[in-house]
């Protein structure tokens, strides 16, 4: 959508005064962790753009709080799978050949939004390192959250994930469904039958560029919104700018997924 569609789409003037109000009556407040996944396009025109969102989070939060989004880097990643768009199978190896190794400044993300990537921007976020399933993080438990990535566990226990698990935090869907909510692939990294596949990525070890091949679970996050339809907990709705907003409980939300990921396990291929 362009800019001039974005605006003859908006109802009102909008503003990071607006948000900040919008989110207090959401139930965001100073000191919270939350988890963001955001579309621009559905919030409308806002003065100030993805940095008046970016700000309002967290001025909202305040730095005693931590503001978390998914960052990811598909780019980086094995291209014999890649279908948005595939290439030519004579590129594959020149690709794992010559694919620059993951930068947490550099390199860019994929498929994240506005926001994320205005977020990624702001000096005092951190990255953590995987190089495909990376998040970007602000606040109080950041450098914490942000520590430890493993490349094989992208979204399990020794993820910034798991670490989440372990404290009270909010996932806020701003204009996104459940098959945005990144925290569910916890649920499916705890399940006793997942299944992989192998996955490489360019990253740097010990000063030197190689491309590093590992085992990556798979996963299918068009399962989340039937897993969601079914959750039993509270899903408080509301507006941030134009776009339609939900706010849950993270910990409770990828618990109960993880029993329901037991109980509806994937059908055969």
């Amino acid at each position: 959508m362009s800019e001039f569609q974005s605006v003859v789409h908006t109802q009102k003037f909008q503003s990071k005064s607006l948000l900040k109000k919008q989110l207090l009556q959401l139930g965001v407040q100073p000191g919270d962790s939350i988890m963001v996944h955001a579309s621009m396009k559905a919030m409308g025109w806002i003065a100030g753009g993805p940095q008046a969102v970016v700000e309002a989070l967290m001025e909202m939060v305040t730095s005693e709080g931590t503001i978390v989004m998914p960052s990811q880097s598909a780019d980086n990643s094995e291209p014999s799978y890649w279908m948005m768009p595939p290439v030519p199978e004579e590129w594959n190896q020149p690709i794992r050949d010559h694919m620059p190794a993951f930068d947490p400044h550099l390199t860019p993300l994929r498929g994240m939004g506005k926001i994320a990537e205005c977020f990624h921007r702001h000096p005092k976020t951190l990255r953590s390192m995987h190089p495909a399933h990376s998040f970007t993080a602000w606040g109080r438990r950041a450098e914490h959250w942000m520590s430890e990535h493993p490349l094989e566990d992208s979204f399990g226990e020794s993820s910034p994930l798991g670490k989440m698990m372990k404290e009270q935090v909010k996932i806020v869907l701003i204009g996104v469904g459940f098959d945005s909510c990144t925290a569910l692939h916890f649920a499916e990294y705890a399940q006793e039958n997942r299944k992989a596949s192998p996955q490489g990525a360019a990253i740097m070890v010990e000063g030197e560029r190689l491309w590093q091949t590992y085992a990556c679970v798979d996963m299918d996050s068009d399962r989340f919104p039937e897993l969601a339809s079914e959750y039993p907990g509270a899903i408080l709705k509301g507006k941030l700018g134009q776009a339609e907003t939900m706010i849950v409980d993270m910990r409770s939300l990828v618990e109960f997924g993880i029993r329901w990921l037991r109980d509806h396990p994937a059908a055969a291929e």
